[in-house]
């Protein structure tokens, strides 16, 4: 049942995220849909976690090198997903409106997808890897 009160929160701030995505591209005042690219680092930020959980089953150990460089490689793909939005607003190619709802979209995607790997990513009895 908790797994489960998770998964359901999980999902609607996941559904929050995005609604804020949506209001910056489709609102009539904003009205251009570049800030869209930004879904290409939701699906390929937790890409390094998954590559370094396959790569280093040694979880008895406090730090591992490919961990490390999972942690480097998923920082990376965060920040950029933060400041692509930053550098359409510069170049005024989305108004700066847009801009804020696109990083307040962004900050809620991937507080949600640091939640999930957080409930489901512990490697107990019930984990993510049933879903």
């Amino acid at each position: 049942p908790c797994a489960v009160a998770a998964l359901v929160a999980l999902s609607f701030s996941g559904a929050i995220g995005l609604t804020f995505l949506m209001l910056g591209c489709a609102l009539e005042y904003y009205g251009v849909y570049w800030p869209l690219f930004v879904l290409i680092f939701y699906f390929i930020s937790p890409i390094p976690h998954f590559i370094a959980k396959r790569v280093s089953d040694d979880s008895d150990a406090a730090s591992s090198a490919c961990r490390e460089l999972a942690y480097f490689f998923t920082t990376g793909i965060v920040v950029s997903a933060f400041g692509f939005p930053i550098i359409l607003a510069r170049v005024e190619a989305i108004k700066w409106g847009a801009c804020g709802l696109v990083l307040a979209g962004n900050a809620v995607i991937f507080l949600t997808i640091l939640g999930f790997f957080l409930v489901f990513g512990r490697g107990d009895d019930f984990s993510w890897e049933q879903w």
